[in-house]
C-alpha cells in the first residue's frame, strides 16, 4: 500500500504528517542537546567534587597519604574523576553523532519536502489553469449558442415579416449564418479543450500527483528509520561506556576492601614514633630528716652538683612527663634535634638516602662526562673537549659538597642511633626488673616514717601506687623465663649492630636471625642468633619476613 494510491485525496492529510515527522526530528535533537548539557553538567561537577576533595600538598610531603584509608579515598576520587570523564565521552558522543548528523539530516529532509511539495503544487496549478481554459471555452461556447439561436429567430421573424424588405431579410439570414458557425467553431473548440482537461486531469490523479506522494512516502519512511536509529544511538553511547565504568566501580570496591585498620596503627607507630624512654617511677624521698637529705637518682629536683638532671630524652624536661600537654613551638634544625630520637633518626636516614642517591646520581654524571671528553679527545669533529671542562669542574663540585654532607648526616644518625639505643637499653634495664618490696628498704632511722607514708600511699593511692609498681614489659620476664618458644619468621641484618645495653644483641650485616617478636611500636623487635642467644636490635636494621 501505498500513499499515492490510497491517499490520492489527501494531500493536506500529507502534508500535515510530514511536517509534524519533521518537527519530532528537530525535538529529538533538542532533547539530545540539552541531556548532552545535563552529562556535561555532571561531570564538571564531579570533576570539581574531586578537585575539592584532593589534598592540597604532594602525597611525599604528606603524612597522611601513607594511612591505607587515605589512599582509598585517593583512589575512590581517582575513579570518580574517570567516571566524569566517561559521562564527557557520553556528552561527546551525543553532540557528534546525534545533535550534529541529525540536524544536519533534518535539513535535508527539509529541503526534499519543499522541492516535493513545490512539484505538487505546480502540477495543481498547471490543472487549476486548464479548468479555467475549459470553462472559459465552456461559456464562450454557450454564449455563441445563444447569439446563434437569436439571430435565427431574427432572421425568421423577418423572413415572415411582409413589410421588411429582401434586403434586411438577406442580411439576419447572414448574420444567422456567421452566428451559427461561431456556435459551431466554440462547440470544437470546448470539445477540444474539455478533452485535454481530461487528459490532463487523468494524468495528475494518476501519474503525477500519486509519483510525488510516493517520493513523500519514501521521505518520510527514511526520516522515521533514521529517527529510530538516533533513538538507538542513545543508548549505544551509554553502552561504549559500560565496560570503563564498571572498572570504575570495581576500583572503588578494590579501594574499600583495601582499607586496613591494623596497618593503619602501624603506619601511625612508625610515623610518630618518638623514641623517648617512659618516665621512671618517682621515688620517696625522705624529709624527716633535711640535713641527711640526699637526692635519689630518679628525683625531679636538681643533683647536689647544681647541674641539671640529664638521665635522657625522657626526662629531659617536665613536658616529656605528661603527654597529652601543651607543645611549645619548636625551632626547626638541621639535624632535626628538635624531633623525638626515632622521629630524629628517621628524617636523618631519610636525608642520608636522599645525598646517596644524588650523590651517586652526580658520580654518574662525572663518569658520562669523561667518556665523552675521551670521545672528543680521539674525534675532534664531534665536539671540543674544552666545552666539557665547567661541566666537569660543576660536578666534581657537587660531589664533594656531597660527600661532606653525607659525612654529615652519617656523624648525626650515629649520634641518633646511640640516643635510640640509650634510651631503649635504659627503658629495658628499668622495666624488666622487678620492684623492690617496701620491707627492701635500708634499716636506717628513716625507716619508720617511711614506712607510715608508705601505708598512707597504700590506703589512700591504692590505683596509683599499683599503676606504678607494675611493669610494663612484664612479658619480657616471662619470655625469658619460659622455655625457648618457636620463631614466628625470619629476618635478615641489613646492617651491623653492636648490643651493648641489657637486653639488646649483636648481630652482624646479612646474618639469618629468627623473629622471635614482632615490634610492638617501641622500634625494637626481639630475635634469636643462629648460635645460641636472644636479645632485642632495632627494627629499622632488619628486613623482616614473617611465616
Amino acid at each position: 500500500m501505498d500513499w499515492g494510491t490510497e491517499l490520492w485525496d489527501q494531500f493536506d492529510v500529507i502534508e500535515r504528517h510530514t511536517q509534524w515527522g519533521l518537527d519530532l526530528l528537530d525535538r529529538y535533537v533538542k532533547f539530545v542537546k540539552e541531556r548532552t548539557e545535563v552529562e556535561q553538567a555532571y561531570a564538571k561537577q564531579l570533576r570539581s567534587l574531586v578537585k575539592k576533595y584532593l589534598p592540597k600538598r604532594p602525597a611525599k610531603d604528606d603524612p597522611e597519604s601513607k594511612f591505607s584509608q587515605q589512599q582509598s579515598f585517593l583512589q575512590i576520587l581517582q575513579e570518580v574523576n574517570d567516571f566524569a570523564g566517561q559521562r564527557e565521552l557520553v556528552a561527546e558522543n551525543l553532540s557528534v553523532r546525534v545533535c550534529l548528523e541529525l540536524a544536519k539530516y533534518s535539513q535535508e529532509m527539509k529541503q526534499e519536502r519543499k522541492m516535493h511539495f513545490q512539484e505538487g503544487r505546480r502540477a495543481q496549478q498547471q490543472l487549476e489553469s486548464g479548468f479555467k481554459q475549459l470553462e472559459n471555452s465552456k461559456r464562450k461556447f454557450e454564449r455563441d449558442c445563444r447569439e446563434a439561436e437569436k439571430a435565427a429567430q431574427t432572421a425568421e421573424r423577418l423572413d415572415q415579416d411582409i413589410n421588411a424588405t429582401k434586403a434586411d431579410v438577406e442580411k439576419a439570414k447572414q448574420q444567422a449564418h456567421l452566428r451559427s458557425h461561431m456556435a459551431e467553431e466554440s462547440k470544437n473548440e470546448y470539445a477540444a479543450q474539455l478533452q485535454r482537461f481530461n487528459r490532463d486531469q487523468a494524468h495528475f490523479y494518476f501519474s503525477q500527483m500519486p509519483q510525488i506522494f510516493d517520493k513523500l512516502q519514501n521521505m518520510d519512511e527514511r526520516r522515521a528509520t533514521h529517527l529510530g536509529a538516533g533513538y538507538g544511538l542513545l543508548s549505544e553511547a551509554e553502552l561504549q561506556v559500560v565496560p570503563i565504568i564498571a572498572k570504575c566501580l570495581e576500583g572503588m570496591k578494590v579501594a574499600a576492601a583495601a582499607v586496613d585498620a591494623k596497618n593503619d596503627s602501624q603506619v601511625l607507630i612508625e610515623l610518630h614514633k618518638s623514641g623517648f624512654a617512659r618516665p621512671s617511677d618517682v621515688e620517696f624521698e625522705d624529709f624527716s630528716q633535711p640535713m641527711n637529705r640526699v637526692p635519689s637518682d630518679s628525683s625531679l629536683g636538681t643533683p647536689s652538683d647544681g647541674r641539671p638532671e640529664l638521665r635522657g630524652p625522657a626526662r629531659s624536661s617536665r613536658a616529656k612527663r605528661w603527654p597529652f600537654s601543651k607543645k611549645n613551638k619548636t625551632v626547626v634544625t638541621e639535624d632535626f634535634s628538635h624531633l623525638p630520637p626515632e622521629q630524629q633518626r628517621k628524617r636523618l636516614q631519610q636525608q642520608l638516602e636522599d645525598r646517596n642517591r644524588e650523590l651517586q646520581k652526580e658520580v654518574d654524571q662525572r663518569e658520562a662526562l669523561k667518556k665523552m671528553k675521551d670521545v672528543y679527545e680521539k674525534t675532534p669533529q664531534m665536539g671540543d673537549p674544552a666545552s666539557l671542562e665547567p661541566q666537569i669542574t660543576e660536578t666534581l663540585n657537587n660531589i664533594e659538597r656531597l660527600k661532606l654532607e653525607v659525612q654529615k648526616y652519617e656523624a648525626w644518625l650515629a649520634e641518633a642511633e646511640s640516643r635510640v639505643l640509650s634510651n631503649r637499653g635504659d627503658s629495658l634495664s628499668r622495666h624488666t626488673r622487678p620492684p623492690d618490696p617496701p620491707a627492701s628498704a635500708p634499716p636506717d632511722s628513716s625507716s619508720s616514717s617511711n614506712s607510715g607514708s608508705q601505708d598512707n600511699k597504700e590506703s589512700s593511692e591504692e590505683p596509683s601506687l599499683e599503676g606504678q609498681d607494675t611493669p610494663i614489659y612484664t612479658e619480657f620476664d616471662e619470655d625469658f623465663e619460659e622455655e625457648p618458644a618457636s620463631p614466628i619468621g625470619h629476618c635478615v641484618a641489613i646492617y651491623h649492630f653492636e648490643g651493648s645495653s641489657e637486653g639488646t644483641i649483636s648481630m652482624a650485616e646479612g646474618e639469618d636471625l629468627s623473629l622471635m617478636e614482632e615490634d610492638k611500636g617501641d622500634g625494637w623487635t626481639r630475635v634469636r642468633r643462629k648460635q645460641g642467644g636472644e636479645g632485642y636490635v632495632p627494627t629499622s636494621y632488619l628486613r623482616v619476613t614473617i611465616n
